[in-house]
């Protein structure tokens, strides 16, 4: 008999999302608010790592904890800040590797 590995280790959204800078997206089925945003985003909606909140129990969790106890959604963390249905364009900002928000200023 050959010697057992171990299965590869799965990192959580969060831990690949603090590794690699991409932001992290909450979504739920049914929620036209997130259809709307992943249409939006278009093919760079691929960079953002997608979580459903009602298949990821620490999701919901995290959704909670931005939107004052509610599972609004889209929520949309980066860099630990969280944004609640963010507006398109600065989800697209953050999947191409920078902050719209700091350039208009």
């Amino acid at each position: 008999m050959g010697a057992r590995t171990r299965p590869p280790t799965r990192l959580s959204p969060p831990a690949r999302s603090a590794a690699d800078g991409r932001p992290i997206v909450y979504w739920r089925p049914g929620c036209q608010h997130c259809i709307w945003l992943r249409f939006r985003l278009g093919l760079s909606a691929r960079r953002a790592y997608w979580v459903n909140i009602w298949a990821d129990p620490e999701g919901a969790g995290a959704v909670r904890a931005a939107a004052d106890g509610t599972e609004t959604v889209p929520t949309v963390y980066v860099d630990g800040r969280a944004f609640v249905n963010p507006e398109p364009d600065y989800v697209r900002a953050w999947v191409g590797g920078r902050d719209q928000r700091t350039e208009s200023a």
